[in-house]
């Protein structure tokens, strides 16, 4: 069974969610929380393979629970589910160890998708929400020394595989691009990951920005070296 718990401070919202999720019989709602400080104590004591967290709540958001859970109990996953349209919050759930987001529009069957993704330690963004996250990054760059010496580690290959990740190419799109197969793709995926000790491809897209691998205005999919 995929263990979950839903985490929303709208009460009708956290009834829909779990009316979707009855759907799948693979998927047991383990825990509820209306806030993040009760998030983290149902992570806690359930133990849960994936949170589905909101990000704006009282007393602590989605960014703030998000941090805790991670440091707390590694082993969960946390899908993050937001309106995102006026949602500032992005990058610091990002930077706080969410495995992915998805909009609240969502339609039932991808929500369930994501939550199998997450679960087996993918990370999963919807396409308009990888769309904002890098123009943030372009717009907000944030260059760090270290990041970008720990690029060193990577062979010219996996630069590449990695830039194009950060690009927002899926496997199959830069197999296509470096004429490469897409088990060659992931088996770079896996390596980059490693070499970096990133934790899933969200962190890689950040970390490919911060390192400046990727210069915002470049034509899209130009590696930089």
């Amino acid at each position: 069974m995929l263990r979950v718990v839903l985490v929303d401070d709208d009460d009708l919202m956290r009834a829909g969610l779990r009316a979707v999720l009855s759907t799948d019989e693979s998927i047991a709602i383990v825990g509820e929380a209306g806030d993040g400080r009760q998030a983290v104590a149902r992570t806690r004591e359930h133990r849960p393979d994936v949170v589905l967290m909101d990000v704006r709540m009282p007393d602590m958001d989605g960014i703030a629970a998000t941090a805790a859970i991670v440091e707390s109990v590694p082993g969960t996953r946390v899908l993050i589910l937001t309106t995102f349209s006026d949602d500032e919050y992005v990058l610091g759930a990002l930077h706080a160890g969410a495995s992915g987001f998805l909009l609240k529009r969502t339609r039932p069957e991808q929500l369930i998708a994501a939550l199998h993704t997450v679960a087996a330690g993918d990370s999963l963004l919807s396409p308009s929400v990888t769309a904002t996250v890098i123009s943030r990054l372009v717009s907000q760059p944030r260059r760090d020394p270290g990041a970008q010496r720990r690029l060193h580690a990577l062979t010219p290959r996996e630069r590449d595989v990695l830039h194009l990740v950060a690009r927002g190419l899926s496997n199959a799109e830069i197999a296509g691009r470096l004429r490469i197969e897409e088990s060659t793709v992931k088996t770079h995926t896996k390596r980059i990951l490693a070499k970096l000790r990133l934790r899933d491809r969200v962190q890689a897209v950040i970390f490919a920005y911060e390192a400046g691998l990727v210069v915002p205005g470049e034509p899209h999919g130009t590696p930089t070296r």
